[in-house]
């Protein structure tokens, strides 16, 4: 629950950010919670069949037909909610770029990151020890200094 609202105040911190510095027009702090909520749930629900039904204009433009899609879904949410509106495709372009440029790095530096990388380390005999019940198996190679 924690990571769920860290993450929605972090859409919300972007939503402000990309409506301040595009002119997106918003009536005030709910209209932006409630967009950041509706993007995280079209995000969630919809953006994967949209990735995957426009596939082939993602591989074509080199993956850069994801940010019309994102464009579009906020669009779309900002037509769901009366106190946000978004002038036309080009404003929410940007405002799709900010909100995702801005996601991405309070994300890193509060580490609300999915992925996580953990690496374990065995000394003395392998045989001998266990982990998660299955023998660890001698790893064979050279350090690199």
């Amino acid at each position: 629950m924690k990571l769920f609202l860290t993450r929605w105040l972090i859409t919300t911190i972007a939503v402000a950010v990309a409506a301040n510095l595009t002119g997106m027009q918003y009536a005030g702090p709910g209209a932006l919670i409630t967009v950041a909520l509706l993007l995280g749930i079209v995000n969630a629900l919809v953006r994967p069949v949209l990735l995957l039904l426009s596939l082939p204009f993602i591989l074509l433009s080199l993956g850069l037909f994801i940010l019309v899609v994102n464009a579009l879904l906020l669009w779309f949410v900002a037509g769901l909610v009366s106190g946000f509106h978004v002038a036309g495709f080009g404003q929410a372009f940007f405002g799709a770029l900010i909100v995702s440029i801005v996601n991405w790095s309070l994300s890193v530096f509060l580490k609300t990151g999915d992925s996580h990388l953990k690496i374990t380390t065995c000394r003395g005999n392998p045989r001998s020890q266990t982990l998660d019940e299955q023998p660890i198996k001698p790893v064979q190679g050279r350090v690199i200094e």
